[in-house]
This record gives structure tokens, C-alpha cells and sequence, in this order.
């Protein structure tokens, strides 16, 4: 008989109402041990209710929450040791070193000063551990939050936006932290984040979520794949067209932006799609001033579901 592989976290069929507000629309997913996965979804979405209801900030209305097979209402307690989080900003005292910083919240939970070392090795802020909070960087107080989610080893992480705000090099090197975190593959991981890159580069699977709802899950191959559709013709033009012109049975859908005046057609080749594409530009005078042909994103899909930019 094949045992049944334990998941760290488990949400089944959770609903949260807030009078007459859905924040979140009777959601399920799971994490299985050392997975790291990303939800992603326009402002609205739900995502920020979901992430306090598996922190226990929030109930759900209706639904159930475990984190190895354990929930909030029996086992508030334990579910403490479980889990650490690290919020898109944390305010700290300015006026306590960062060593001094990471060793107060290592008191929480009897931890010695080796430990307090050993984390702040593994974020890059040995040579700042006596610096004052008010002068670390905004990249600097990220990594600071990071130990600080590190110090007990929490079998479940949650990152709320972790890198908002950074500069590139500073996100990056956040990532490296995590991506080494992942390689332990003791740690699971349930990321917010407002950029598609992060979570492509660090998670397994994907979540998107709008309005409450989840529209898809799974790897980022699995969902590019969905619907056989991959690939993006995308235009420019001052031209007024209607949304018909270029619909037909290989275009899977046709998305317009108004602010940059660009259009995209999802399809399933480019190759059977370019040919009819150019024909009805010729047959219309379509004046074409930008044209693109490449494979699907997962912005390109993210914004086919939710009809937003992921920043929106």
C-alpha cells in the first residue's frame, strides 16, 4: 500500500464573507513539504484575507484550514511554532541595532545567540549586525524581516510581497536567499508578490486568484499549456478595429489595452495564425506601427484571466 504524502498545508472549500463581501469565494489548495508557491491576483483579489486566514488572523466563514493536520481553533499554540511570516514592510525600533533587533524576537522563543549569528549569516547582514535599524537600506530591513521569519525554522513561511519596493539588486538578492532556503527543502512557502518574475523564478507552482475565486493553478508549464494556447500575436495601431476582424476558430482570445494602444491576439500557432492575421490587415488598409510575435507568458495568461495587470 503507497502512503499517502503528508501536506504541510491544506485549505478546502474556504469561504469569507464580510457582510455582504466576498473577499474569498470557497477556495482550495494544498502544499505539499518543501514547496513553494505563489499566489498571484490583481488588488481585490483575496489574497491578503487568504494569507491571514492560514496565519489565524482571520476565520473563515465557512471551510476548513489545517497546517499538518492541525487547525487554529484546537491548536493555536502549536500552530505559533509551525509558522513564520515576513510582511511587505515591518517596522522595527530604530534604535536597536540589528543583532539587538533579531535577538529580541530570538527570546520568543528561547533561542540562543548562536542562532541570532547563524541567521544573519544566511541574509548577507554579518557586517551590519551592529548597525541601527534607522540605518539599514529598505533592501537591508527586507533581509533583517527574512532572519527573523528564519529563526525558529518554521516548517511553513509565508512572504507577504517581500520585495515591493526594492531595487533590482536588492530583489535579486533576496531571492538568493530564498532559492537557497528552497534547495533544504525543509521550508514551504506561500509567496504574495506584485512581480510575475519572482514567481517564476522561485515557486513550483502558481495560484491565480480574482475576486475571491481561484481561475487556475499549477506550474507554469501547465498553465501556458492550458487551452493548447502559447503563443501572442501583439500589435499597435491608430486604426479603429473592431474586436471581430481578427476572431476566428485558432484565436483563443483578443485583448485590447487602451493606454498603450496595443492589442493581443492569443493563439494557437503563429505559424497557421500570421498568414490570415496580415491578409485582413492588407484587405482593411490597417496601418500596423508595432509588430510582435512570441510565446505566452504568465502575464500574457494572468491578464487573459483577470482582465488586469498584476499591479493593478
Amino acid at each position: 500500500m503507497v502512503q499517502m504524502e503528508t501536506q504541510i498545508l491544506e485549505l478546502k472549500n474556504v469561504f469569507k464573507n464580510f457582510k455582504e463581501v466576498k473577499a474569498v469565494d470557497g477556495i482550495s489548495f494544498s502544499l505539499k513539504p518543501g514547496e513553494f508557491v505563489a499566489l498571484l491576483g490583481p488588488n481585490g483579489a483575496g489574497k491578503t484575507t487568504t494569507v491571514e486566514m492560514i496565519e489565524g488572523i482571520q476565520k473563515p466563514s465557512t471551510g476548513t484550514i489545517s497546517i499538518m493536520g492541525l487547525n487554529w481553533d484546537h491548536h493555536e499554540k502549536k500552530l505559533h511554532q509551525l509558522i513564520s511570516l515576513s510582511l511587505q514592510e515591518t517596522r522595527f525600533i530604530d534604535k536597536l541595532r540589528a543583532w539587538e533587533t533579531v535577538q529580541l524576537f530570538a527570546s520568543f522563543y528561547g533561542l540562543n545567540r548562536n542562532r541570532v549569528d547563524e541567521v544573519l549569516e544566511i541574509v548577507g547582514l554579518t557586517e551590519k549586525r551592529k548597525s541601527f535599524v534607522e540605518n539599514l537600506s529598505g533592501g537591508q530591513r527586507q533581509k533583517l524581516a527574512l532572519a527573523i521569519a528564519l529563526l525558529h525554522n518554521a516548517p511553513l513561511m509565508l512572504l507577504d510581497e517581500p520585495t515591493t519596493g526594492l531595487d533590482p539588486t536588492a530583489r535579486r538578492e533576496i531571492w538568493d536567499i530564498l532559492m537557497n532556503l528552497k534547495k533544504k527543502k525543509n521550508t514551504s512557502l506561500i509567496l504574495t508578490t506584485h512581480y510575475m518574475e519572482e514567481a517564476e523564478y522561485l515557486c513550483d507552482r502558481i495560484i491565480i486568484m480574482d475576486k475571491g475565486k481561484i481561475l487556475a493553478q499549477g506550474t507554469l508549464d501547465e498553465l501556458l499549456s492550458a487551452n493548447n494556447s502559447k503563443e501572442i500575436i501583439e500589435f499597435s495601431t491608430n486604426d479603429i478595429i473592431s474586436d471581430q476582424l481578427f476572431c476566428g476558430q485558432d484565436v483563443y482570445k483578443l485583448i485590447r489595452d487602451e493606454n498603450t494602444n496595443r492589442t493581443k491576439l492569443i493563439v494557437k500557432s503563429i505559424v497557421d495564425q500570421l498568414p490570415v492575421f496580415l491578409q485582413k490587415v492588407k484587405e482593411n488598409r490597417i496601418v500596423l506601427s508595432n509588430l510582435e510575435c512570441r510565446k505566452l507568458t504568465l502575464d500574457d495568461l494572468f491578464i487573459s484571466m483577470t482582465g488586469k495587470h498584476l499591479g493593478d
